[in-house]
């Protein structure tokens, strides 16, 4: 019983490191890609995360919802696509597009599925930010309490905390065993000796 317990927090504080790994990685990048291109949001392999803050796209994508968009070329973005694109600075909008237009360059118009009229200014393609793929219901509430000093201690630093407590107890109870294991074969040892030699007095 104790070893299966053992092993599943050995696994579970396996999986939160890797967790916390894949975080950093995906961090660093963003705030290098923030540093190199100021005037974009910063991607990962081209996939960029949003909150969804608002309910104007109801009820296909959720006020709280995680959504990830993909960096897409602007002459593929078709009517009736998803897109995320730049509203205003620091703002990102994510609408359906209800048309493309062609005159005086490429643009997009679009309208929440859940506003009765359209966006007052047409998408053009510099402000287009991606097209998108998936919501991850109710995620985007979960992140923005990781972000606060409370979900930070719940979900990262305590989980850290404890897989280094329980590495370092499960180093001493195995340094344990081993120096006790090790004085056992000393006494083993020390017996077949003294076993051995009084062989020998007998014999004599």
């Amino acid at each position: 019983m104790l070893k299966t317990v053992s092993k599943a927090i050995k696994c579970a504080g396996i999986a939160v490191c890797g967790l916390l790994v894949l975080v950093l990685v995906v961090n660093v990048t963003i705030i290098l890609k923030s540093y190199i291109y100021p005037d974009r949001v910063p991607d990962f392999l081209g996939y960029k995360p949003f909150i969804v803050l608002s309910g104007s796209m109801e009820p296909a994508i959720q006020a709280g919802d995680l959504i990830i968009t993909k960096v897409i070329e602007p002459e593929k973005v078709a009517e009736g696509d998803i897109i995320a694109f730049q509203a205003e600075k620091n703002t990102i909008v994510t609408h359906r597009v209800t048309d493309v237009r062609t005159e005086e360059g490429l643009s997009f118009l679009t309208r929440g599925d859940a506003n009765t009229g359209a966006d007052a200014k047409a998408v053009g393609v510099g402000e287009l930010e991606g097209i998108y793929l998936c919501r991850l219901a109710g995620v985007g509430n979960f992140a923005m309490f990781l972000q606060t000093p409370l979900g930070m201690l719940l979900f990262v630093i305590t989980p850290l905390c404890l897989f280094i407590l329980y590495d370092v107890v499960s180093r001493n109870r195995r340094s344990r065993a081993e120096r006790s294991r090790a004085a056992e074969l000393e006494a083993e040892l020390a017996a077949l000796r003294a076993a051995g030699g009084g062989s020998k007095d007998v014999a004599n």
